[in-house]
């Protein structure tokens, strides 16, 4: 369906009488859910609301889950009250947890009386996490048996219905604590009578459900198993992470950083209203613009110098876009390393020395370039050892800061990706500048 799509985007698009064209109708109600979600975040308002009403109310849930926040709060919005009934009729405590924050208080309390005790209480102890934290993410579609179950009762268990993505049984004692995981594979090849524990894995991380989700998630897909047990913090069986929940949240946290390092949010609606995403990117834009005009000012306490030596306001730009181009790689590399766990208190002073050797090195070796092209364009020495200084300082200022910012912002709890590049590019512009046209002044006036 994915390569039919833009063809499927472009005939709703286009077309006058949607609600008259069968042929549109039919593709839209045989459609898989995933292929609806991105159908509908790619389509303007008044189509995807029209679009919204061909689809089954038997599929409807499936695809509010697999969209994101802001199209779907459009749809929720467009919805009428007596649907939702049927659109609730099968819902879970997983579908709801996708969906919650973006349902009104009631339609969540219409949803909580559809569901069974069961599915009513995994929700409850569910939104006692918040939703960066594991726990609230958790599969309570588990297998599990006491510690003193056998093989034959394995077996028994595998009759039954297997839950997707599972590899491993897990036991618990009777306090309902998780001692060891048993993969599935080996039961089929031992005697009925043998403890399961006997065929225990020697080792298999706990998940703790505090813990980060996206972390936890990594943890799950380096782990060779298809998920892991998730526990409280006495070792209590919650429930499991799998490799498609960890996959999902590993994903999210990627696009989320993708779109924060643009001082956007990852639920951004393609086709969210003008006055709304004008007002949600109008933030950063000003805050942007406080950092233009705190450079520009630094750049004004020189005004007399660039009146004398014009070929330094030529070279200014040059200056500003190395340092931020040098930065900007340092800062992105310690950013995903913030993320991957990677950069601790341990090793963040080596990582330092690194930085400024690599900063050292570049900044000799394109101070030495530009000096050279400054020389034989301005046809001036002077000029050409100011700007190779300038050059040299302002990527070693780049490494450092590009090191030390990341770490600074997230010990406030502030996203690096999201704040970073824009005070990154405020260092490298005023210490370029700063550098660049004092030394103008003391040498070329």
């Amino acid at each position: 369906m994915a390569e039919l799509l833009p063809d499927l985007i472009d005939e709703i698009v286009s077309s006058d009488e949607m609600l008259q064209n069968s042929n549109i109708a039919n593709t839209i109600a045989s459609t898989d859910v995933e292929s609806l979600a991105l159908l509908l975040e790619s389509i303007p308002l008044e189509s995807r609301i029209q679009s919204w009403h061909q689809i089954p109310n038997s599929k409807k849930l499936a695809v509010l889950v697999e969209m994101r926040g802001d199209p779907r709060a459009t749809l929720i919005d467009s919805t009428a009250t007596e649907e939702w009934e049927s659109i609730f009729q099968d819902v879970d405590a997983e579908q709801l947890l996708e969906i919650s924050d973006t349902l009104p208080n009631h339609l969540v309390d219409l949803a909580l009386s559809a569901m069974d005790k069961q599915q009513h209480q995994f929700f409850k102890d569910a939104s006692q996490f918040k939703d960066s934290q594991i726990g609230h993410w958790l599969n309570h579609d588990v297998l599990v048996l006491p510690i003193n179950a056998k093989v034959r009762d394995g077996l028994r268990l595998l009759r039954r219905e297997v839950p997707e993505v599972t590899d491993t049984i897990f036991i618990v004692n009777r306090a309902g604590q998780f001692s060891a995981a048993v993969q599935l594979n080996k039961l089929f090849k031992s005697p009925e009578h043998i403890p399961l524990v006997d065929l225990a894995e020697e080792y298999i991380e706990t998940v703790k459900a505090e813990q980060d989700a996206v972390l936890a998630a990594r943890e799950v897909q380096t782990s060779g198993y298809m998920s892991l047990p998730a526990v409280d913090e006495n070792n209590k069986l919650l429930g499991r992470v799998d490799i498609i929940t960890a996959c999902e949240l590993v994903n999210e946290d990627y696009e989320r950083q993708v779109m924060s390092s643009a001082g956007m949010s990852e639920n951004e609606d393609l086709f969210s209203s003008v006055r709304l995403s004008a007002r949600k990117r109008a933030i950063w834009l000003g805050i942007n613009l406080v950092t233009a005009f705190l450079a520009s000012w630094f750049i004004g306490l020189f005004e007399a110098t660039l009146q004398e030596v014009v070929a330094l306001a030529v070279l200014m730009p040059v200056v500003a876009s190395m340092g931020g181009i040098a930065g900007s790689q340092t800062l992105t590399l310690i950013v995903r390393g913030l993320a991957l766990g990677q950069v601790t208190n341990s090793n963040r002073k080596a990582l330092l020395e690194k930085e400024l050797k690599v900063g050292v090195l570049n900044g000799f070796i394109w101070a030495a370039v530009v000096g050279g092209i400054a020389y034989f364009w301005f046809n001036s020495s002077l000029l050409g050892v100011v700007i190779s200084i300038a050059i040299l300082l302002n990527i070693i200022m780049a490494a450092i800061t590009g090191v030390l910012l990341p770490v600074v912002l997230s010990k406030l709890k502030i996203d690096p990706a999201l704040s970073g590049s824009v005070i990154l590019t405020t260092v490298t512009d005023i210490v370029g500048f700063v550098t660049f046209l004092g030394l103008g002044s003391l040498l070329l006036l």
